[in-house]
């Protein structure tokens, strides 16, 4: 009776704890969608053909503030190590070893920083992976760093964007920033 009895408190304990965990997971909050949504972005050649490169940034919104001036307030502003995009930096897997504007970078993942200039951006390819913003941009572990010339286009992008674009040879594509007017353009060879 005595082992009954201590069966059915053990079953009923189990059902409770059981109800518990399954309430408490009904009843999770979620945070709403993040001011700079994350956002994915693959370099395919052809559906069904494994990605040439896998790219992973932040998307902020301008929302009436100044970007790529020299204002204190800039979103991103001019001379200084931006980590290209918001929130956590932004990073580039290449599946394939290539070639970014002449110059070779193995097949790997790295952090892409950017120093942003009026006619000229300094693009980095950096080693340290998995930080936050550019608080921790450690240049002795840039794997690569090349300029690029910097453009103005015809509209305005209210959220940073960045896309893949086929180049004028075989093999190459750019992958192209834009946010406000500016735009720039990072040639890759595969």
């Amino acid at each position: 009776m005595k082992t009954l009895t201590l069966f059915r408190t053990y079953l009923f304990l189990a059902f409770v704890s059981v109800s518990f965990l399954v309430s408490a997971q009904a009843n999770a909050e979620f945070p709403g969608l993040d001011q700079s949504p994350a956002d994915i972005l693959y370099l395919r050649t052809a559906r069904g053909v494994p990605p040439l490169a896998k790219v992973v940034y932040g998307r902020p919104s301008l929302k009436g503030r100044p970007v790529f001036t020299d204002a204190e307030n800039a979103l991103a502003p001019l001379g200084k190590v931006w980590r290209t995009g918001a929130n956590e930096a932004t990073e580039i897997t290449l599946f394939k070893d290539a070639k970014v504007a002449g110059k070779s970078l193995k097949a790997g993942t790295y952090v892409v920083h950017t120093i942003p200039g009026k006619s000229e951006w300094t693009i980095i390819f950096n080693s340290k992976l998995h930080v936050w913003g550019a608080y921790e941009y450690d240049e002795s572990k840039d794997v690569l760093r090349i300029n690029v010339p910097a453009s103005s286009g015809a509209n305005s992008v209210e959220a940073f964007s960045m896309n893949f674009k086929p180049g004028s040879s075989e093999n190459t594509y750019h992958l192209v920033m834009g946010w406000g007017t500016t735009r720039v353009e990072v040639p890759f060879t595969f």
